[in-house]
């Protein structure tokens, strides 16, 4: 893997400020691709308030990731994964916020080295629930949202059968700050940092369990709009993921795309 660039470290060190220094939003962040250079994430979603109140939604979307390989630049060049999600939320008091949902993921394989041509397999499948926890607190036009989420992740073959990692658990920590622009409250600034740490249990080279350990950190920038007379919020991000630690690292930069219908079936 290669090494983090200055320019790569300096353009987290500002994010990082951001983030520390920046309501919270749920644009629907980009997921991990694995190794790349650079990665890009369109995403559909469906935001449905569940009470009279807005306390409980479901948000359902569809998500399309691409990427490039790590000697190249285009963004666009590799299909790397198809989400299909849904999420219930409920903020059940002022402070405190659950939600759960079930997600079907197909992602595309890739070689590690060079040409990177696509492995056979060359799609793997993944069926996840997870559930989060988050304690929020707001005022004066900025809230953070701090987030622990637990994760179950099933993979299997085109075909349905085993893949080499059977299933992995994986936890992940969240600290997410949002600031309203002016006093419309229809733009936003997004800083988001996560770390994710799992085991998994091995079908392949042998049927065990690997160490529960870090396994990578995402750091998120977003601008979002929502206007008052549309029923649309629109997301515009960037995402900075560092992969494997130590001498065993590598980096990829994601440009992100969302938009959001809000209560197609009414409030």
């Amino acid at each position: 893997m290669k090494n983090v660039s200055a320019k790569s470290k300096l353009l987290l060190a500002v994010v990082i400020f951001v983030v520390t220094f920046s309501k919270s939003f749920a644009q629907l962040s980009p997921p991990g691709l694995g190794e790349g250079k650079n990665a890009s994430w369109f995403a559909f979603g469906v935001r449905q308030s569940l009470d009279s109140l807005k306390h409980k939604e479901s948000t359902t979307y569809v998500g399309v990731g691409l990427k490039s390989s790590p000697d190249e630049n285009n963004p666009f060049s590799k299909m790397a994964i198809l989400v299909i999600n849904e999420e219930i939320s409920n903020r059940y008091s002022k402070n405190w916020e659950y939600s759960y949902a079930l997600s079907y993921r197909r992602s595309n394989n890739y070689d590690s080295e060079a040409p990177y041509e696509e492995l056979n397999p060359a799609i793997e499948q993944e069926f996840r629930l997870y559930g989060r926890y988050s304690y929020i607190t707001e005022g004066n036009g900025l809230k953070w949202k701090n987030t622990v989420r637990q994760e179950f992740r099933k993979f299997f073959n085109p075909d349905s059968s085993n893949a080499e990692e059977n299933f992995q658990l994986r936890t992940r920590f969240k600290t997410q700050l949002s600031l309203d622009l002016g006093s419309t409250k229809t733009h936003h600034i997004i800083g988001g940092a996560e770390v994710l740490f799992a085991i998994s249990k091995e079908n392949e080279p042998e049927k065990e369990w690997s160490k529960f350990d870090y396994k990578e950190s995402r750091f998120t920038l977003y601008y979002s709009l929502t206007p008052h007379k549309t029923p649309f919020i629109f997301d515009v991000g960037y995402m900075y993921n560092l992969i494997g630690k130590g001498s065993d690292i590598s980096d990829v930069n994601y440009l992100a795309l969302d938009i959001i219908w809000k209560d197609p079936f009414g409030a």
